[in-house]
This record gives C-alpha cells, sequence and structure tokens, in this order.
C-alpha cells in the first residue's frame, strides 16, 4: 500500500496491499478496493498482490468499487456507486455498473466544453484550443440525386494521405484511439452517424463533436486523442500523413506527457 501527499480517505474505506494512491487522490465514503483476483479460489496469489493504482487528482465516489489490476487515470473522476472492471483514461468521468465513460473533465474538474459542426459553420478553417489542431468544412453538395462533399490538397485536404482506415460498428460507449503519433498527423471525417474526440496537448484538452462529413478534425503530431460515443450508425473515415508505423505510436500518457513537457 502507497499512498501520496494530501489524499482524502473518507470513512468506511479499507485499503489493502497493492493499493497505490497518488497526490491529492479523493476517495469518498465506503469505496471499496479489491486486490483478489480470484476470490474463489481462497489461495493468495504467487508473488505481489495485483496493483491498482489511482493516479494522481483522480477522485473515486462515494460506494463505488474498483477491481484489481485498473488503473484510474489522472484527475479521472468514479461516479458515486460506480463498480470500475477496466482502466479508467486520464481526466475521464465513468459512471454506472460496469462502468462507462460519459464525458471528460479539465484539471479543475470542469466540464471540457464541446465544438459542434455549427460553431465552425461560417468559416472554413476554425482553430482549436489546441495548438495544431484544427476543425475544416466542406460544404455538402445537395442534389436529388444525393449529397456530396469532397476535400482536394489545401482545401480541406492539410497533406497528402499515405494511408487511410475506416472505424465501423463500435458500441456506442467504447472508447478508441488513446493514444498520440510521434510524426503522423490525421484527418478524421464521421461519414454517418456522430463521434466525439478530445484532443490534448499536455496541460489542456478540449471535445469536439463530428456529426456530419462537412466537418473533418486535422490532429497534428505529439497531440493525444480520444474518440468516443459513437454513435450506432457511426463511419468514421481516418486518414493518414504516414505508413503504419507501430514505433510511431505513444500509447501511454505519462509517456506522452513526458515527451512535450521535454
Amino acid at each position: 500500500m502507497v499512498l501520496g501527499d494530501r489524499v482524502t480517505v473518507k470513512s468506511g474505506v479499507q485499503i489493502w496491499d497493492g493499493v497505490t494512491l497518488e497526490d491529492d487522490v479523493f476517495i469518498g465514503p465506503n469505496a471499496t478496493f479489491t486486490n483478489d483476483p480470484a476470490p474463489r479460489s481462497r489461495q493468495q496469489p504467487d508473488g505481489a498482490w495485483p496493483a491498482l493504482t489511482v493516479r494522481q487528482g483522480a477522485s473515486i465516489g462515494a460506494n463505488a468499487t474498483l477491481l484489481p489490476g485498473i488503473t484510474v487515470g489522472q484527475y479521472a473522476m468514479v461516479g458515486a456507486g460506480a463498480v470500475v472492471t477496466r482502466s479508467v483514461p486520464p481526466h475521464a468521468v465513468v459512471v454506472g455498473n460496469p462502468a462507462r465513460i460519459v464525458r471528460y473533465t479539465d484539471k479543475r474538474g470542469s466540464r471540457a466544453p464541446a465544438l459542434r459542426s455549427a460553431d465552425s459553420a461560417a468559416l472554413p478553417v476554425t482553430e482549436s484550443a489546441i495548438a495544431g489542431v484544427t476543425i475544416h468544412r466542406a460544404p455538402m453538395i445537395r442534389d436529388l440525386r444525393g449529397n456530396l462533399s469532397a476535400r482536394e490538397l489545401g482545401d480541406g485536404l492539410p497533406f497528402r494521405p499515405k494511408r487511410y482506415f475506416v472505424v465501423v460498428d463500435v458500441p456506442s460507449r467504447e472508447v478508441r484511439g488513446e493514444h498520440a503519433h510521434r510524426s503522423c498527423a490525421q484527418l478524421l471525417v464521421c461519414l454517418r452517424g456522430s463521434v466525439a474526440c478530445v484532443v490534448d496537448d499536455g496541460s489542456q484538452h478540449e471535445e469536439i463533436a463530428l456529426d456530419s462529413p462537412e466537418i473533418a478534425l486535422h490532429i497534428p503530431p505529439m497531440v493525444w486523442a480520444v474518440q468516443y460515443k459513437y454513435s450506432e450508425d457511426a463511419v468514421l473515415l481516418v486518414l493518414a500523413s504516414e505508413e503504419y508505423d507501430a514505433a510511431d505510436y505513444v500509447r501511454d500518457y505519462d509517456e506522452f506527457l513526458a515527451a512535450v513537457r521535454h
């Protein structure tokens, strides 16, 4: 068991071996930490108990239950009574049983504002609060035979793509992304339905709604991105500036923070 500085633990909480609470964590009344992945075996695990880590600034609501082996990310919030079965990304707010992400917050716990497509209707290119992230609008050409939206280099297409992929059939409450790229830029277009994208530069983040093929989100290298709130019919097209390279991905948020700060 490891407790950081300025940790608040309310009444009725029991903290077991394997639990780490980092600085400025808040634990509400009767929150339950579990550390036995196979309780019916009635045997202690070989070696150390599974780690359960609550990162800096995170909050755990009253009567929440956290399963062993998970991590609650920096400044994340677990709602009262939630049952957390999987790791929670930084800044995410989760509720329910099993816990699901419902929104993201900033470091002060405020709701991250969503930028709807209507907000960028007046300009072809709108800057996000995150440096380098831009929202591009391409007017829809409407016709009785069907509608069309097109982009060309220099006019809604900020780079020459070397790769594309399409994300479909995502369960509406699942989360994708959760990484940054060292060199690759991406352009996201939701061809059908809607999806929310959170972009993060390490010091602030913004949530942007992609709800029309008219809207494209340009994400430059070294911006952490998360996609969630997929509608049932969502079809997300992603254009990439580089060919696939596993080494180009930064999948650990702490590694990302260290890279952007240095």
